[in-house]
């Protein structure tokens, strides 16, 4: 049962006063006590009407002792600790808080910067015009049209640059008055800060799933499926087994093209509140890494994996093969036809999967006949080795090892991913990371790990793993 709190009506006012900061009187100073205060209540209107004072001065200077005007300038347009923008009305709110507004600018671009839009087609002098020549404002530039606006009709020019800011581009330099000065946002505040996103989760990023959740429900339809194929003398039954494994993957692959159709189904779930619908449609047609086709995956790799444990070599040149090849050339032959997209629901991701399930069984296929069924040794790498003993736990820390990486790198030198060399170099510097942690894990036989864990457990309930006792040098 919840409690009640009765306060008196002098108090209710005393707590009001005292959280705006007006009690007890001017105890703030300062710069750095503007920007406690706005810090505190959020953000303050920036209203340009002076009828006694112009909102924010009015704001300021009934909570901070000796207020200036020159302070909030300063702050605004010089050290750049607040920013001059939009939040539901003009205000003035921390820098830092500029992640949160992504949304506010990413529905200003889809309303000013569609091409169809009056503006569009001086948006490119516009930035010239900015490069060359610094900040301005509209009566700077020579774009006298008059277009439709928000408040009322007007040039080009002030629209044009409005847009700009609204949707982020650009941001005030400073303002002469009430006329604002624009200039690039990136020019002024931290490539760090501009590439954040936006912090707030949406109702729709709790069921876009990700790659682990496929994985996991990989292991448990397959491993469902073998228990039921494998058991009572199944194991024996070689040919039934590869025929409802692989005509199983087949007919996932081929007709996993119905996620295009099926993927508004998940908003329209999501907006009637149905979430159950769509917690199930998130794992099956709108993770980034849906079950179809990636079920299929794991079907074929289990196929692989019964007949290497028969030794089947020439079976698995003779079907998977053919295989590898098809899904290689019908999905190279359909990503050519369409353009190129990431990870979106539409007949480029389709055909991207059948050539990403070529390849990957090609080159399975290859290491397998390269490798595993020749007695001599080709290649002496440890690491390789290293890295199949624990590539689950690998996997799973992979991304937040990159992270702290990438972290590093931001404040070592912004912008570094910007480019394919940054990011080649990236990805090689973390692979030595990680053959640097397997060098060192390996010599306490990589205890700990989840593999570790896993074999441990399962010793415990009666069941042999050979997993962790493998040889740590070849």
């Amino acid at each position: 049962m919840c409690s009640h709190m009765k306060i008196t009506k002098k108090q209710a006012r005393q707590f009001m006063l005292a959280h705006q900061k007006i009690m007890p009187a001017q105890k703030l100073q300062g710069k750095e006590g503007i920007l406690e205060y706005i810090r505190h209540v959020g953000c303050i209107q920036f209203d340009p009407l002076n009828v006694v004072g112009y909102n924010p001065y009015l704001v300021l200077q009934s909570r901070i002792k000796n207020f200036k005007s020159e302070y909030l300038q300063e702050l605004l347009y010089s050290d750049r600790k607040l920013l001059d923008r939009w939040d539901k009305n003009m205000s003035i709110y921390a820098l830092e808080d500029w992640p949160y507004f992504s949304r506010y600018r990413e529905k200003a671009y889809r309303r000013h910067g569609g091409e169809s839009n009056s503006i569009s087609k001086i948006l490119p002098e516009v930035r010239d015009a900015l490069e060359q020549n610094g900040p301005l404002s509209s009566i700077d530039l020579k774009f006298d049209t008059i277009v439709d606006w928000s408040w009322a009709p007007t040039r080009a020019a002030r629209a044009a640059l409005e847009s700009m800011y609204f949707w982020g581009e650009l941001i005030i330099h400073h303002k002469v008055g009430t006329r604002k000065v624009y200039d690039f946002a990136e020019k002024y505040l931290p490539f760090e800060l501009l590439s954040m996103p936006d912090p707030n989760i949406t109702i729709g990023q709790y069921f876009e799933g990700s790659s682990i959740s496929t994985i996991g429900l990989n292991l448990i339809i397959v491993s469902l499926l073998l228990f039921f194929l494998l058991r009572n003398k199944g194991f024996e039954k070689e040919k039934r087994n590869y025929w409802v494994l692989g005509t199983s993957g087949f007919v996932i692959m081929l007709f996993s093209f119905t996620r295009i159709y099926l993927f508004g189904i998940v908003d329209k779930s999501i907006q009637a509140k149905n979430y159950l619908l769509a917690t199930i449609l998130s794992f099956t047609i709108a993770n980034p890494y849906p079950l179809f086709p990636y079920l299929a995956y794991g079907l074929f790799a289990s196929i692989i994996g019964l007949m290497i444990y028969k030794k089947r070599k020439n079976l698995i040149k003779k079907i998977f093969i053919p295989i590898g090849l098809f899904f290689l050339i019908y999905g190279l032959a359909g990503c050519m036809n369409f353009p190129k997209t990431i990870s979106k629901a539409d007949y480029f991701w389709y055909f991207k999967t059948h050539l990403e399930l070529g390849i990957f069984i090609l080159v399975i296929i290859f290491f397998l006949l390269t490798f595993e069924f020749r007695i001599k040794k080709i290649i002496n790498m440890p690491f390789i080795k290293w890295f199949s003993r624990i590539s689950l736990t690998i996997y799973l820390f992979e991304t937040l090892l990159s992270e702290i990486f990438g972290k590093i790198l931001n404040y070592l030198k912004p912008a570094w991913n910007q480019t394919i060399n940054g990011c080649l170099i990236f990805g090689a510097s973390n692979i030595v990371i990680w053959i640097l942690i397997l060098w060192i894990w390996q010599k306490n036989n990589f205890k700990f790990s989840l593999e570790y864990w896993w074999v441990k457990i399962f010793h415990k309930l009666g069941k042999k793993s050979t997993k962790m006792d493998f040889p740590t040098k070849l």
